[in-house]
């Protein structure tokens, strides 16, 4: 049997955990009698006797590029290698080949949840709405079998396609780390909060800043904020570092960390996860994993990882009063209800 990966979008985050995943479960794979063909844009993977890795960093240059292999070099790969089984790990199917089984990993929220994005607000997240969300949304209709993280997504795959949710697999991602050191409740680590993430609006960074504000306001600055940014990414992070500058705000713009040093940070922070839009939500269950306190956004996500957790407060992801009380509340070592369950 041989089984084509498709996966060139991938070079850092959560596509690229999951590329990494599906090489890992290959090489651990004893069949010798399945065969592997992974095709990639930078990612280096090593080859085996039954894995191969295609590579095509040209794909990365522009959307141009993208559409290119898409539309005319990944059906010619495919007719060349005559796989048994396509799958396809960046949201869409392999177009022209009809003939072949395809398996599609839907692992792009933004078509599916609530929150709608105007062209003004955002040129990229509308794209990814209401245009390649169509592509999405008909790759669904047409694969063979489609995985999803969650069963949100599930759900909501199934309602937006119209298709039946049978044919639809939830298979979260595997998480199989050491915690070698679980949070611990010193006074210090409740007034330290941080939140690994990149810099992207819908990831929702602001309203930190606001509840800092407001903290201000009433004279609290005896605690600190982690971001795992620079500030200077992108627009939207210049824009959070000259805030948090120019208001004085307790916010520490610590750059990208590897993934031991965010677990470390479990064991001496609160996590705060204000965002909103998310297929998973990774920081959310490696907390959980390292008993970190958790402040998050009422969100189907949030819900889904943690409503068996006690150790959680959910807020609404766009009222700061809310999550200023909330992170004041933790600080002042208070026990505070948890948000109904949806």
């Amino acid at each position: 049997m041989k089984i084509m990966v498709f996966c060139v979008p991938a070079t850092t985050g959560g596509s690229l955990t999951i590329l990494e995943e599906y090489y890992k479960k290959a090489v651990k794979s004893a069949d010798v009698n399945v065969q592997w063909i992974f095709v990639v844009s930078t990612p280096e993977f090593n080859e085996t006797e039954n894995i191969r890795v295609l590579n095509y960093p040209w794909v990365k240059k522009s959307w141009f590029h993208r559409v290119v292999f898409d539309c005319l070099v990944a059906p010619q790969i495919v007719r060349k290698q005559n796989p048994d089984e396509i799958l396809s790990l960046q949201n869409v199917t392999i177009p022209f080949a009809r003939k072949f089984k395809q398996v599609l990993y839907v692992q792009q929220s933004l078509p599916f949840v609530d929150y709608k994005f105007c062209f003004k607000e955002n040129r990229l997240y509308w794209t990814y709405q209401n245009i390649i969300g169509r592509l999405i949304i008909r790759s669904i209709r047409k694969a063979n079998e489609i995985i999803v993280q969650t069963n949100w997504m599930k759900e909501a795959c199934s309602q937006k396609a119209k298709v039946n949710p049978s044919k639809i697999r939830v298979d979260p991602p595997e998480l199989n780390i050491e915690v070698r050191k679980y949070f611990s409740g010193e006074a210090t680590n409740l007034r330290t909060f941080f939140y690994p993430a990149s810099p992207n609006s819908y990831k929702n960074h602001k309203i930190i800043l606001q509840a800092c504000k407001k903290l201000k306001e009433v004279g609290i600055d005896d605690y600190r904020v982690v971001l795992t940014i620079n500030g200077h990414e992108n627009k939207y992070a210049l824009e959070l570092y000259e805030a948090a500058r120019q208001n004085g705000l307790p916010i520490e713009f610590i750059g990208s960390l590897k993934r031991e040093e965010v677990y470390e940070w479990y064991s001496k922070s609160v996590l705060i996860f204000p965002s909103y839009i998310e297929t998973f939500g990774l920081p959310l269950l490696e907390a959980k994993l390292h008993k970190t306190p958790i402040i998050a956004s009422d969100t189907p996500f949030s819900h889904e990882i943690l409503d068996d957790y006690e150790n959680v407060w959910f807020f609404e992801p766009f009222d700061a009063d809310e999550l200023c009380k909330i992170m004041l509340s933790v600080m002042n070592l208070e026990q505070l209800p948890r948000v109904a369950q949806r």
